[in-house]
């Protein structure tokens, strides 16, 4: 092959060249030779969209007083009647509850000075009795049909409903816990009578009752759990003072979280009496513990004595954030 012309041998080296498909002389660029198309194979990759976000579902809104919000105070002035059914000694919320709703409203009215007023419908709900009973304990228990009654009534008024308990020689954490479903409720708050929790071998009516700080302390930390667990606005506790006697160690009484207690001023007579007995409680009212004051229909109007007005009620020092009516 040496005989071979220099033409001829690289002519046929270009042709190995071009058939290996390797070409890197830069005089086969375009313009110097035939054209050279690369092909190439890109990989398909399949691009997924994003998900869609989950849509937004907004928390159901929590339960709120009838009037709304979640707290009492200070938002709030509480006023309103005490009773229960057959016995109008013990209070004017009896009989047509329709109608007593109405004069509630038209007593709150009388008080909207610098807060919103919350009625308040305090049935008494355990009631002290002269007598034993079968178990002892002289006290009784209103049926469910008529908390559901007072409750309905109540909650036609956008007001709360307070179960007032008498213990008797039962105590007040037991009683309390016999209404627990109505407890569960939002607008359904408890109010404690200390004079009419007996000792053993103490007849109501001879005796003063009593109760302890520890004592009341105990059903707000009950209502606590209530309060905690159902996700309720806050809940009502008071407490009923007519003298220094009926509640011991007064001092250790605390607020439990979700519950505001509220010590009430009990004196029955004449306007002086009755202030002076308010100042006097006024002075021991534990720290965060509200005030508040009963008036009585006919006791401290006997005798053609004018009941106490809403404007001198609001003069007292403190303010009554409670006004309850016998």
């Amino acid at each position: 092959m040496r005989w071979l012309d220099p033409l001829v041998r690289a002519a046929l080296a270009l042709g190995v060249i071009l058939a290996s498909g390797c070409v890197s002389h830069p005089s086969l660029s375009k313009g110097a030779g035939p054209e050279i198309k690369t092909i190439s194979t890109e990989s398909k990759v399949q691009v997924l969209a994003p998900a869609e976000p989950a849509p937004l579902t907004e928390p159901p809104p929590k339960i709120e007083l009838p009037l709304g919000g979640r707290e009492i105070f200070p938002t709030y002035r509480l006023v309103g009647f005490c009773g229960t059914p057959g016995a109008p000694a013990l209070g004017r919320l009896t009989g047509n509850l329709t109608a007593r709703a109405k004069e509630i409203v038209s007593y709150t009215k009388k008080y909207a000075a610098d807060r919103k007023v919350m009625p308040i419908f305090e049935l008494i709900a355990v009631v002290v009795q002269g007598a034993p009973g079968p178990d002892g304990k002289y006290r009784y228990r209103v049926p469910n049909s008529v908390v559901d009654s007072y409750l309905a009534a109540a909650r036609a008024s956008k007001a709360l409903l307070l179960l007032n308990v008498q213990p008797g020689r039962s105590d007040f954490l037991t009683e309390v816990k016999h209404f627990e479903k109505y407890l569960r409720e939002p607008d359904v708050g408890v109010a404690l009578d200390p004079e009419w929790a007996m000792k053993a071998k103490q007849k109501p009516g001879v005796y003063y009752g009593q109760t302890t700080g520890a004592a009341i302390n105990e059903v707000a930390d009950y209502l606590s759990e209530i309060v905690t667990k159902e996700d309720l606005p806050e809940k009502v506790l008071v407490f009923h003072q007519v003298n220094s006697y009926v509640l011991k160690d007064e001092a250790v009484v605390a607020p439990s979280p979700g519950v505001v207690i509220i010590k009430s001023v009990d004196g029955l007579g004449p306007k002086g009496a009755k202030v002076v007995t308010y100042n006097f409680l006024a002075k021991s009212l534990p720290k965060d513990v509200h005030i508040g004051m009963k008036l009585f229909f006919d006791e401290d109007t006997a005798g053609g004595r004018p009941l106490m007005s809403p404007r001198e009620v609001l003069a007292l020092t403190p303010e009554p954030e409670y006004v309850m009516y016998e």
